[in-house]
């Protein structure tokens, strides 16, 4: 069935693939940015698909581009959650700036995100809300204390939305991807990169069109019982 969905983060990387792949799915979708006009103008033309920017860090800026969004494309029945940045340092480097800025964007943005579409979700019975962690969530990361921190916690906020969205026939499930050859990662050295690549089983790099169809099924009718879970898209890197 077409729905209307929201993907923060939905205009480049991981969120792109998202977007365009519950656009073909039929739904309606709306991206959000956070400060690259010229990117999220050039994936709107190539794709349709209407792009609003607004901090997801920031409640108010949040609850009102979901207005927004709302008001032009109708009531989010599909939210996901995928916005997120990274300040890495070793621990005993990292400032308390870096610390916050990663949690207010990774972890209070997902809450930013969710809880004012989930009064309406409850009111209509049904929701499908799902939230991007990630493979260093799981098992942690040297030099990402705070964003192995905020993803965790990612974890636990669909754990517990599950339960509490359960008999309002909302389902509450997170993805964690490994490495994904999106442009950060393809811009390391070669070196780094066939480093990391060597640590993967199936010997490459995850596709972020690989993401997208997970999250294809996630928001469909026919993942209806699938709540609460943890999808681990890695090649076989990390077991949870």
């Amino acid at each position: 069935m077409a729905r209307t969905a929201l993907v923060t983060g939905g205009s480049r990387g991981i969120g792109a693939a998202i977007s365009k792949a519950l656009k073909a799915a039929g739904h309606t979708v709306a991206a959000t940015y956070a400060g690259n006009d010229e990117a999220a103008a050039k994936f709107t033309e190539e794709t349709g698909i209407s792009t609003y920017k607004w901090n997801v860090a920031d409640y108010a800026e949040s609850k009102a581009g979901i207005e927004k969004v709302e008001a032009d494309i109708g009531p989010i029945e599909i939210v996901v959650a995928n916005a997120g940045i990274t300040r890495d340092a070793p621990f005993h480097k990292m400032t308390p700036e870096q610390w916050h800025q990663v949690i207010d964007t990774n972890l209070t943005g997902v809450f930013n995100t969710i809880h004012p579409v989930w009064p309406g979700m409850r009111e209509r019975k049904f929701g499908r809300v799902i939230v991007i962690s990630s493979i260093n969530g799981q098992k942690g990361q040297f030099a990402q204390t705070n964003y192995a921190a905020t993803k965790a916690g990612d974890i636990g906020i669909v754990k517990s939305l599950a339960q509490e969205g359960a008999r309002y026939n909302i389902t509450a499930n997170a993805i964690c991807p490994g490495y994904i050859a999106t442009e950060m990662v393809m811009a390391v050295p070669e070196k780094v990169r066939d480093s990391i690549i060597a640590q993967i089983p199936t010997g490459r790099l995850g596709e972020p069109e690989e993401i997208a169809r997970s999250v294809v099924f996630l928001a469909s009718d026919d993942a209806a019982f699938l709540n609460g879970s943890t999808l681990s898209v890695n090649g076989g890197q990390h077991f949870a």
